[in-house]
This record gives C-alpha cells, sequence and structure tokens, in this order.
C-alpha cells in the first residue's frame, strides 16, 4: 500500500470534495504515464510526479481524462503548489 494512499480514504474533503475508497486508491495510475498517482491535500488532487499533472476529485470520483488534468507550475515543490490550467 502506498502511504499516500490512505489520505485519500480519510475524506479530507473541502468545497464538494470527498476522498476516494481504498481500494480505488491502490488501484489507480496515471493515464499519461502510467505511474502511481499520490493525493495532494492542499489542492484535493491526485498528483503524477511522473508528468507534472494534477487530476481534480469531483463529488469522490476521480477525473483522470487527460484533457482534465492540470499542469504543475514548479516541479520542485509539487505537493504545495496549486494547479495551473493546462494550455
Amino acid at each position: 500500500m502506498r502511504r499516500t494512499a490512505s489520505m485519500l480514504f480519510s475524506g479530507h474533503a473541502g468545497a464538494g470534495r470527498r476522498g476516494i475508497p481504498q481500494a480505488l486508491a491502490d488501484v489507480l495510475v496515471c493515464p499519461l504515464s502510467k505511474k502511481p498517482l499520490r493525493y495532494c491535500e492542499a489542492s484535493g488532487s491526485l498528483v503524477s510526479d511522473a508528468v507534472g499533472v494534477s487530476f481534480p476529485i469531483e463529488d469522490g470520483i476521480p477525473c483522470l481524462v487527460p484533457k482534465d488534468g492540470m499542469l504543475l507550475e514548479d516541479n520542485s515543490e509539487k505537493s504545495e503548489q496549486e494547479p495551473s490550467p493546462a494550455i
């Protein structure tokens, strides 16, 4: 089990966002790189460190369609940055 996956299940909610079930968190991967995703508490999204993209979680549902992803501005501080819209 990835250590960040447990944070998804705990339901850190904000503005209409809810956590996702642990079983789902264990199998989710980035649709672009196929690498594991991690949960970012600051943005309430799933982040792919491999490609620097943040995917939103809307009403407890991860939106993993590549066009929904947002590029992260600074790769060195991905975990604490808010995502910026993809161009």
